[in-house]
């Protein structure tokens, strides 16, 4: 698979830094990793417990959807803290799924730990502000949309407050508002990360308004260029693309997925088809790119690169899939499998290069919900549920499970990280480290 500059420059310092005896240091750099499909190197704990394997917890202030990021020993992490003022608490009710919940006067905030003893290392405040529009009560968060770091800044990025670089220090770099105040259908929620390229930062701002798709230099919080966009709301993260050494930018949206000149942002091409509310980050093999949306019209489809224009109806959507495909979880694509989980429990298992399934709509061994994306490790993926279970199942073409982990009265909508062999999970309200 095509990894991209950064990826392999993350992939050179974590040799280096074996071969310098320093086996310790890890990375999970940003959303879905380093290699931006939610796989890890190395190993991860098969099984845990409450009482087994727990190598600490804390609990988290505030309410936040956002998944961990890890550079060597240091753990990041984004929460949004009401502050009392000004409105409904974070655990506000509002009007059906979305509506005023949670809105109110927030800290927005960034942390940072010791990712191996948990000890806090420090904390900053990046903006204090009362949104103007709120989440989906059950799975809405102001903090939601993933950071990033490269090693030298940790990138907080809260959608319509802004985007923040620290040093690893916790001391502030630069801020940028991009004057977008988005308004999100049915006032779900924000959640599209933060993407980082080769030291250029990626930002869609996909709503019911007139949008926007920014590139930020990473060093000076400069713009480099920004594109509007009217694409309706979408909580996908674009992905950066490599195809013989020219390089895009691959947003999805309600109904077709867009690829834009990382260096000029002029619109390469196009495809539509797509359903409503795009969430799953795309995903790409090789000179394949794989784009999906699970709500209303669900499809999949497999877009091979090297073209220009609509490509709506021609041979460069190689296949595409309308069954058992994920809402919310983005995929994982691993040895020619693309693995994707439904909301509701379904796994399925597809020939990455024909699109047939392997396994089609596997139910799990009991019904689960989910939200968070599924991430695998030496063969085998780790599916984080609402209901307190971390499902462990076997990577490959058949359908096996290895193990079922529980921790009791825990909610996971945040996806689990793995680091140096050491798994890290968000749940609603705790920040787990669970080794082996």
């Amino acid at each position: 698979m095509t990894r991209g500059w950064f990826s392999i420059a993350v992939a050179a310092l974590c040799a280096a830094a074996a071969q310098n005896g320093l086996a310790g240091q890890a990375h999970w750099p940003q959303w879905r990793g380093a290699t931006l499909n939610g796989v890890a190197p190395g190993d991860a704990p098969l099984e845990w417990s409450d009482s087994k394997n727990i190598s600490w917890k804390i609990e988290i202030p505030g309410r936040g959807y956002s998944s961990p990021i890890v550079w060597g020993d240091k753990l990041f992490l984004t929460t949004a803290v009401p502050t009392g003022k000004g409105g409904a608490s974070s655990e506000g009710g509002g009007r059906g799924a979305g509506g005023n919940a949670g809105v109110g006067e927030h800290r927005f905030v960034l942390m940072a730990f010791d990712r191996l003893s948990g000890k806090p290392l420090w904390e900053q405040t990046a903006t204090t502000a009362t949104p103007h529009e709120g989440y989906h009560r059950i799975y809405g968060s102001f903090a939601s949309n993933n950071p990033a770091t490269d090693g030298r800044h940790v990138y907080a990025f809260f959608g319509s407050q802004g985007l923040f670089a620290y040093d690893m220090n916790g001391k502030q770099i630069w801020k940028r508002d991009f004057n977008q105040r988005m308004k999100m259908h049915l006032q779900f929620g924000e959640g599209s990360a933060v993407a980082l390229h080769d030291g250029k930062l990626i930002t869609v701002f996909d709503h019911n308004e007139q949008g926007l798709l920014a590139v930020t230099d990473a060093a000076t919080g400069k713009e480099l260029w920004s594109v509007p966009r009217n694409e309706g709301s979408s909580w996908s993260t674009p992905l950066v693309v490599t195809h013989e050494g020219k390089k895009q930018i691959v947003v999805t949206s309600t109904p077709k997925a867009m690829a834009y000149d990382l260096d000029t942002g002029k619109l390469a091409w196009e495809v539509s088809g797509l359903g409503r509310n795009p969430i799953p980050m795309p995903i790409q093999s090789g000179d394949v790119v794989y784009v999906m949306t699970g709500f209303r019209d669900p499809k999949l489809m497999a877009i091979r690169l090297g073209r220009t224009g609509d490509l709506t109806g021609t041979d460069a959507v190689l296949w595409e899939a309308t069954r058992g495909l994920s809402y919310t979880p983005s995929p994982v694509l691993h040895d020619g499998i693309l693995y994707l989980l439904t909301d509701n429990g379904q796994l399925s298992a597809l020939n990455a290069k024909t699109g047939q399934p392997h396994y089609l709509q596997q139910r799990l061994p009991k019904p689960y919900n989910f939200k968070a994306s599924p991430i695998a490790v030496n063969g085998r993926l780790y599916l984080a549920s609402e209901e307190e279970d971390v499902i462990v199942v076997k990577m490959g073409p058949s359908y096996e499970v290895l193990a079922t982990n529980t921790l009791a009265d825990q909610s996971f909508i945040a996806t689990p990280v793995v680091a140096a062999g050491d798994m890290y999970l968000r749940s609603r309200t705790h920040l787990f480290r669970i080794t082996k």
